[in-house]
């Protein structure tokens, strides 16, 4: 029988809200709408390149208690506020996701506060980045 891991961050609101930022099911791993606050600090970057690099580190940290990594995600859901700030925050998603390619969406959807000018949610398969990859063109 697997065993469900959770993945808990110092953030108010994950206790707020009761969930996890990360929840493990066998291989599949959920990962939470994440934003571009540096867990350490509590500070906020300003500027949408520096908050969609410290979401990555995020997502990272998550991914890693659950014995993963960011080349083991398989579909991503990216929350972008202001329809301006498109092509940086996917100029950061590209650099990041170069090795794994997921499936992905684009929104721009208002997010939670002004502050947030990113956020996304993965999903990641543990193990996905050793396996043989055949792309298909259509």
């Amino acid at each position: 029988m697997s065993t469900i891991r959770k993945v808990a961050t110092a953030s108010i609101y994950e206790a707020m809200g009761s969930y996890s930022r990360a929840v493990a099911v066998g291989d599949w791993i959920f990962v939470s709408n994440t934003a571009g606050r540096d867990p350490q600090t509590q500070e906020m970057p300003e500027d949408v390149r520096d908050q969609t690099i410290q979401v990555f580190a995020n997502i990272s940290r998550a991914l890693q208690a659950v014995d993963a990594d960011l080349a083991d995600i398989v579909a991503a859901r990216i929350f972008v506020q202001d329809p301006k700030d498109v092509p940086i925050v996917m100029g950061v998603v590209g650099e990041s996701f170069r090795a794994s390619r997921p499936a992905a969406t684009v929104t721009c959807p208002p997010l939670g506060s002004a502050i947030y000018k990113v956020e996304l949610e993965v999903t990641a398969f543990r193990g996905a980045s050793r396996m043989p990859v055949e792309s298909v063109v259509i």
